[in-house]
C-alpha cells in the first residue's frame, strides 16, 4: 500500500465547497486505481511549541486545518494515475479555471507527500 498524504488551510464558511470538490474528485482517483480517500475537517488541533499542522500551512484567522490522505495498492499505481487524473477530462471540467482560483483553499499553502506505509493495523 501507499499513500498520498496532504495538509491544506480552509476557509471555515468554505467546509461545504471544500467537500464537494472532495466528493467530486473521488470518482476520479478511483477509476484510476486509488482505493481509498479521506478528508479529515479539523476538530482538535493545539498550538505546538516549535511546529505544528497551523504553522505548516500558514494557516490565517478564520481558516481550519484539513487533513487528508489517498490510499493505493502501490507506489507505481499512484504515480501513473497522477499523470493520467491531470489528462482526465473531468478535471478540466469541474474545478473551474486551472489556475486553481475557482477552488475554495489556496493550493500555495498545502502541504503533500507520498508516502510507502511501514505499519497498516484495523480493528
Amino acid at each position: 500500500m501507499y499513500v498520498n498524504g496532504f495538509v491544506v488551510p480552509v476557509p471555515e464558511d468554505k467546509k461545504d465547497a471544500y467537500r464537494d470538490v472532495a466528493e467530486k474528485f473521488w470518482p476520479i482517483a478511483h477509476d484510476h486505481g486509488c482505493i481509498g480517500h479521506v478528508e479529515a475537517w479539523e476538530a482538535d488541533v493545539k498550538d505546538g511549541q516549535h511546529t505544528d499542522f497551523r504553522k505548516a500551512v500558514d494557516l490565517k484567522p478564520g481558516e481550519r486545518v484539513v487533513f487528508s490522505w489517498m490510499t493505493w495498492p502501490d507506489k507505481e499505481t499512484a504515480d501513473a494515475a497522477h499523470e493520467k487524473m491531470m489528462a482526465d477530462e473531468r478535471m478540466a471540467t469541474q474545478f473551474g479555471p486551472p489556475d486553481g482560483s475557482g477552488m475554495p483553499f489556496d493550493g500555495k499553502r498545502m502541504i503533500f507527500g507520498g508516502f510507502e506505509v511501514i505499519l497498516n493495523k484495523e480493528a
